[in-house]
């Protein structure tokens, strides 16, 4: 779930306030670590039901019903639902919207519609959070790259993930790859720490700036690696219900998340759904 940077000082509302370790950025414990594999997989099993069950003339109330009851059967509760008052269990954003749709038993998935499905579980004290960007049925040629190029992106991002290496060097290699072929990074919106809280330090930038720290990666963060690619403007507008972000000019959006651990020689990514 991506939030607007001023939001990531607020506390979650289903999680106590995270310890303060290294500028507010908490390095876990194997423990803790183990707790996190679990939320992670719980998010990655419903992400994955979610890919497989989506169908024209579905609403996107159907699939929240879904990842709600998968999420609880599976012994965890939605980290999304109620956050900042937040109404449901997943984001579910189609074409032009951005993140941060609500779901409705009024919006009818069709045929060629790009659908953006994000979603976290809270399990045991900690988050799992990840987003997947779904082509529903035969979509167009540009709206297949963006798909493509918006996944290759989030995993160029993850490749710098390291310990010793900083924050700029994902953010780098996402930009690189996203402008290369030919779309825009949302800047108004960024990947951030997860664990305690669903949100925490720090943000996790998906272009190249001195607007925020250039943390410096440790063994044992866990981030929310999430780019989202425009195909016109990068720039973005929320709609009156306060929540919906969508192109200021119309055009597709996509994105991909993993919640990811750093290492001492690389990454863990906690939300994989290739492993199940």
């Amino acid at each position: 779930m991506n939030i607007l940077t001023d939001l990531l000082s607020r506390p979650s509302t289903h999680a106590p306030r995270a310890k303060k370790k290294n500028r507010g950025i908490e390095l876990k414990t194997p423990e803790e670590i183990a707790i996190m594999r679990q939320a992670g997989k719980i998010v990655a099993i419903v992400l994955k039901e979610i890919s497989e069950l989506v169908q024209p003339g579905m609403t996107t109330a159907d699939l929240d019903a879904h990842a709600e009851k998968r999420i609880r059967e599976m012994g965890a509760t939605p980290s999304f639902k109620g956050y900042h008052g937040f109404p449901a269990s997943i984001c579910s954003s189609t074409n032009n919207e951005v993140v941060h749709g609500i779901p409705n038993k009024k919006k009818v998935i069709r045929r060629g519609d790009v659908l953006k499905v994000d979603t976290g579980a809270y399990f045991e004290g900690f988050h799992g959070d990840s987003c997947i960007t779904i082509a529903v049925g035969e979509v167009t040629p540009a709206a297949a790259k963006l798909i493509q190029v918006a996944e290759e992106t989030l995993y160029k991002g993850i490749e710098q993930v390291k310990a010793g290496k900083f924050l700029l060097d994902i953010a780098g290699a996402v930009q690189d790859h996203a402008e290369a072929n030919g779309f825009k990074i949302v800047e108004d919106y960024t990947g951030h720490g997860v664990g305690r809280n669903l949100h925490e330090e720090p943000s996790v930038f998906n272009f190249r700036t001195h607007e925020m720290p250039n943390v410096k990666l440790k063994p044992g963060m866990t981030l929310a690696i999430e780019p989202i690619l425009n195909a016109g403007s990068r720039h973005t507008r929320t709609l009156s219900d306060r929540w919906t972000v969508v192109t200021i000019d119309r055009a597709l959006s996509a994105q991909f998340e993993h919640t990811v651990l750093v290492t001492e020689d690389g990454y863990e990514i906690l939300t994989d759904r290739t492993q199940l």
